[in-house]
C-alpha cells in the first residue's frame, strides 16, 4: 500500500494520536474512498502523459473514470481493420475503324464471359456496340477479369460499368454542362476563320456567322480585309472543361460599311430564328452563295473572253472554284426542272423558284441522291457536288440567277426579303432581344485583328 494509507491505519489504531482538525478528517475520507476504488477495480490509474484512444479512433487528455459501486468497466473493444481496397489501373483504349467490344476485350485477353454479362444488362447493349472510331473508353483489369469500363455517351451521359460481388452492375451518370455567355469582335485581315480564331472562339461560331448572314452577305464574294463582328454566344463547358462553341445569341456584321445586325428569339412555341433588331426575319428565299467559304475564280461578266473557246462569250453567272466533291446547295426552295447532262455546262441542274425565278448550277461532278427532274427541294439542300464536267479549264461550280429569263447578278440582285415576327410575340420578342443586342455595343479599346 501507498506510505500514507498505512499512516492512516496507524493513526486509526492508534486512537490518542487522533488529531481533531475538520481538515484530517476530510483528507482521511478521500483517502479511504480512492483506496476502496482501487481494491475493487473501480479506477483506471493512466501513466502520466498517456493518450486515450476512443472507439472512433480520436485521441485525447489521460483522465481517471470512476465506475459506479459493485460493476466492473466495460473494456473497449478493438475494431476489426477494414481491408484496402487495391486500386487498379486504368487502361485507356482508343477506337480504331471496325473495332468492336468483342475485339478490344480479346486484345485485353478479358474473360468473354464478363463481356457476354454487360450485353444481359438491360438497355445497355445498344451503349457498347455503337463504338466510334477516335472515342476513348477507359477499362480497370484485374487476372483477366473486369472491374471497371467508362464510356462517354454524349456531352451529357456517361456509362459506368463496375463489378457487384460475382457479377457486374452498369450506371448511366448525368454530366451536368455549364453555358458561359461570351461576347468578342474582331476585324477581318485576311479570312473569317482567322479572325475569329483570333478572338479565342473557334471555327463553328465562324461557320454559324456565315449561316447566319449568308442570306444578306457572300461571305465568299463580299467580304473585305477591315471589316468587322461582334457576336455574343455560348460557351459549353462541363465539369470545368471547356467542351465546344454553343449557339449564337446575338451577332453584327459590319461589311464594307453595310451594318448588319441579328438577334436569336425562340418563340412561346418553340420555334427558334434569327431576326432583325426591328423584328423581320433574316431567313430570305435565297441564299447570297450555293456553296460555302471557298474563292471566286470568275465573276459575272458580259464581256468576258472564253479560255477553251478563245471567243468573247458573256459569263452570266458566278464560278466559285472549290474541290471536286464540295457540297452544292439548292438557293431557294423549288422544283427541278432539269438535271442532267447539257452541253458546255456539263453536269446541270435547274430549278424552279416560282415568282419567275429559276437558279441554275452547272460543271457538278455528279447529282445528289434522290435529285430528279420534278423533285421539289428545300432551301440548303445538297443537290450535287463541285466537279469540272462541259466546258470548264478546273473544278469550279457555274451558278446563275435568272427572272424571267433574264440574267441577273447573284452577287447584287435584290432577294425577296424575310417575314416579320408574328404580331402577338412582337412585344415579347422586343422584351427578350434588347439585352442580348446591347452587348454588342463596342466597348473601348483595340479589337482583334487577325494576321
Amino acid at each position: 500500500m501507498p506510505g500514507s494509507f498505512k499512516h492512516i491505519l496507524k493513526i486509526l489504531t492508534e486512537p490518542r494520536s487522533v488529531p481533531s482538525s475538520p481538515a484530517f478528517w476530510l483528507q482521511t475520507l478521500a483517502c479511504a474512498i480512492v483506496a476502496w476504488s482501487l481494491v475493487h477495480g473501480g479506477v483506471n490509474v493512466t501513466p502520466a502523459g498517456a493518450a486515450v484512444t476512443g472507439e472512433a479512433g480520436e485521441t485525447a487528455a489521460a483522465t481517471d473514470t470512476f465506475g459506479a459501486p459493485g460493476t466492473d468497466p466495460q473494456p473497449v473493444q478493438p475494431q476489426p481493420a477494414t481491408p484496402a481496397q487495391p486500386v487498379l489501373p486504368v487502361i485507356d483504349v482508343t477506337v480504331v475503324p471496325n473495332d468492336t467490344l468483342d475485339r478490344i476485350f480479346r486484345h485485353l485477353k478479358l474473360d468473354l464471359t464478363d463481356l457476354a454479362s454487360l450485353r444481359s444488362l438491360p438497355a445497355i447493349r445498344a451503349s457498347l456496340d455503337s463504338l466510334r472510331p477516335g472515342e476513348a473508353l477507359h477499362f480497370k483489369v484485374k487476372d483477366g477479369k473486369l472491374y471497371g469500363l467508362e464510356r462517354r455517351l454524349n456531352d451529357t451521359q456517361t456509362l459506368r460499368v463496375s463489378r457487384d460481388g460475382p457479377g457486374l452492375r452498369a450506371d448511366v451518370l448525368e454530366n451536368l454542362l455549364e453555358m458561359r455567355t461570351r461576347t468578342v469582335r474582331g476585324v477581318i485581315d485576311t479570312s473569317l476563320f482567322e479572325a475569329v480564331e483570333a478572338t479565342g472562339a473557334h471555327d463553328q461560331t465562324a461557320v454559324a456567322l456565315a449561316d447566319i448572314f449568308g442570306w444578306d452577305i457572300d461571305f465568299v464574294l463580299d467580304v473585305r480585309p477591315g471589316d468587322s463582328f461582334a457576336v455574343t454566344y455560348q460557351e459549353i463547358w462541363r465539369d470545368g472543361t471547356y467542351l465546344k462553341d454553343g449557339q449564337i445569341l446575338a451577332a453584327e456584321f459590319v461589311n464594307q460599311g453595310r451594318d448588319f445586325r441579328a438577334v436569336r428569339y425562340t418563340d412561346p412555341e418553340g420555334g427558334a430564328n434569327f431576326y432583325t433588331p426591328e423584328g423581320l426575319s433574316l431567313h430570305k428565299q435565297f441564299l447570297r452563295a450555293p456553296v460555302a467559304f471557298t474563292r471566286v475564280s470568275s465573276h459575272f461578266n458580259p464581256t468576258r473572253w472564253h479560255p477553251i473557246l478563245n471567243t468573247m462569250r458573256a459569263h452570266q453567272g458566278v464560278d466559285y472554284a472549290a474541290p471536286v466533291g464540295t457540297p452544292v446547295r439548292a438557293a431557294g426552295d423549288g422544283r427541278i426542272r432539269f438535271a442532267g447532262l447539257s452541253g458546255g455546262y456539263g453536269n446541270l441542274i435547274e430549278i424552279d423558284h416560282s415568282q419567275r425565278i429559276v437558279t441554275v448550277y452547272g460543271h457538278l461532278s455528279r447529282f445528289a441522291h434522290g435529285v430528279h427532274s420534278g423533285n421539289y427541294v428545300t432551301q440548303g439542300t445538297v443537290i450535287g457536288y463541285v466537279g469540272m464536267t462541259g466546258l470548264a479549264t478546273g473544278p469550279h461550280l457555274h451558278y446563275e440567277y435568272r427572272v424571267d429569263g433574264v440574267f441577273k447578278n447573284p452577287q447584287t440582285v435584290k432577294l425577296p426579303g424575310g417575314a416579320p415576327i408574328d404580331a402577338h410575340w412582337r412585344a415579347d420578342f422586343l422584351a427578350r432581344s434588347a439585352p442580348l443586342l446591347a452587348t454588342l455595343n463596342a466597348a473601348s479599346g483595340p479589337m482583334l485583328v487577325a494576321r
